[in-house]
């Protein structure tokens, strides 16, 4: 049983950084622990044309964006201060590596769902 969950791509993360992985029904699910002052990060390449659906839910407010970098310089398509559920569509304009990333600035670990379909 142990097993089954360690490699369920919902599994909860052992790292703060962590690569999408599209399974054949084009949704990924992530569960993790975000610790105190911490971040994780989901980060995936995306081709222009792409739609993600994505949403998440955390059980504390964080600080969260999706970035991308354009040369040198970060790039948000999304960007908000202290939210616990946010939903919306990210449209790739630009093809190359996008990340999800939310940073836990409050003293205690806070719980984060989050869900994306292309």
């Amino acid at each position: 049983m142990l097993a089954a969950v360690t490699l369920s791509s919902t599994a909860f993360a052992a790292t703060h950084i962590v690569d999408i992985a599209w399974p054949p029904d084009d949704r990924f699910a992530h569960k993790a622990q975000i610790e105190a002052g911490k971040f994780v990060e989901v980060c995936g390449k995306l081709a222009v044309g792409t739609g993600v659906r994505w949403s998440f839910t955390t059980g504390a407010p964080v600080d969260f964006n999706i970035h991308d970098y354009v040369g040198k310089e970060a790039v948000f398509p999304s960007k908000q201060a202290q939210v616990a559920l946010v939903r919306d569509t990210l449209n790739v304009i630009v093809g190359q590596d996008y990340c999800w990333m939310w940073t836990n600035k409050g003293r205690g670990p806070v719980s984060l769902t989050v869900d994306l379909t292309r």
